[in-house]
């Protein structure tokens, strides 16, 4: 089935999604075309946008509200999603992942599933929040560099508080295939560089191994993820039920006959709700300056280790007599409880003191894939569901 055909026989919402997935808004590049493009569209419709822009001023956050039909700003639903999203490079696509293709009752493309499959449905259905006579506003919340450890969305939250902006409950649109998450796991990046002093590598007392430091201390971070695993705290409702450490990039040396001097390494952790972050890194920083720097030194003077933190989000535990809880969970049957070791922007939300849920539209085994997906049944399940979120704002006392 051709696009053309599929937005007659398939989801309201295809032409704008598609829309959307033509940007590609890979998170090292601009997001700005496709937030002008959102912003133009929301203006025909009588609604300003604020953007807020990263420092580079290449990449910006939108927000933008309904007003419910007697003007009222405050309070009401905020409907968040990222606009940015992971790169398809090393990736093997069996169609280009920036021009949306449907097959077997799939929309392939980057972003269908993670998240502009939820973001089209909203925008699409923005004429019947209009026509509905809400009596709660809608908010319309988008940001960038989610992908990067939600980096983006605090220069939005910061400047609704500046703002007074206040909502009574938040929806974050991830792919949870339309069903109700309640908590998820901090994320914690950091990049440690560790700086040893060059020499031949026939001559190894005259140097300073970075890369074998840096190895000791990799594992010292292995060895906090393993008692973790074994100890707990645990939380069997999580996928992953125990605060998870990992080292993901390394990189250090120029030849095979020469002491590296440098080695760089990035690594993170996901803490469960209730686990203090605190400890986690000081007990690493605490190993690297108190037992191996002083044995560095001892090899040469200029010896460092030090620590950048690259992204930190925070957990995010919903409560279930939140009203938002209770009406997410009201309009899509699920009562289940369910918690899962990947982040979102909810725990940014519900830290400004907005409540909130995660619910979306796709899978998220099929986010960051090759061949990334939404099937045509979850878009029509997020309508459905938008449909009712609609009425029940209209509804609202």
């Amino acid at each position: 089935m051709n696009l053309s055909e599929a937005y007659t026989a398939g989801p309201l919402s295809l032409p704008w999604i598609e829309r959307l997935i033509r940007f590609d808004t890979t998170s090292f590049q601009s997001n700005l075309g496709l937030i002008e493009t959102v912003r133009d569209y929301l203006q025909t419709h009588g609604l300003s946008s604020t953007l807020t822009y990263d420092p580079s001023g290449k990449k910006a956050n939108l927000f933008a509200t309904l007003p419910a039909a007697d003007g009222t700003t405050q309070g009401g639903i905020v409907l968040s999603g990222h606009t940015d999203v992971v790169p398809v490079k090393g990736q093997t696509w069996d169609s280009d992942p920036f021009s949306p293709e449907i097959r077997d009752g799939k929309l392939f493309g980057r972003g269908t599933c993670d998240m502009k499959g939820f973001i089209g449905v909203a925008l699409t259905l923005l004429p019947e929040m209009k026509a509905a006579k809400l009596k709660q506003p809608v908010h319309f919340a988008f940001s960038c560099d989610e992908e990067l450890g939600c980096v983006g969305a605090p220069y939005m939250l910061a400047d609704l508080k500046a703002r007074g902006i206040t909502a009574s409950g938040c929806i974050v649109g991830e792919p949870t295939d339309m069903r109700v998450i309640v908590a998820h796991k901090g994320i914690n990046a950091y990049r440690c560089r560790v700086h040893g002093h060059a020499a031949h590598s026939s001559l190894t007392p005259q140097g300073l191994n970075a890369i074998e430091y840096a190895a000791r201390l990799i594992c010292f971070i292995r060895d906090q993820a393993d008692q973790f695993r074994a100890d707990g705290p645990f939380d069997e409702a999580f996928d992953v039920p125990f605060t998870t450490l990992q080292t993901s990039i390394i990189s250090g040396g120029n030849a095979i006959n020469t002491i590296p001097a440098n080695c760089e390494f990035s690594f993170e952790y996901r803490n469960l709700p209730g686990v203090d972050t605190g400890p986690i890194i000081a007990r690493i920083k605490d190993y690297a300056a108190n037992t191996l720097l002083p044995r560095m030194k001892k090899e040469h003077a200029n010896a460092n280790i030090d620590f950048e933190l690259l992204a930190s989000a925070p957990t995010f535990d919903a409560s279930e007599q939140a009203a938002i809880t209770q009406l997410v969970r009201a309009l899509t049957h699920d009562q289940a409880i369910r918690k899962v070791a990947y982040g979102t922007e909810a725990g940014l939300f519900q830290a400004l003191g907005i409540p909130s849920v995660v619910c979306g539209p796709g899978s998220i085994e099929q986010a960051h894939k090759a061949n990334e997906y939404v099937t045509l049944e979850q878009l029509s399940q997020c309508e459905s569901f938008m449909r009712k979120l609609i009425q029940s704002l209209a509804q609202a006392s």
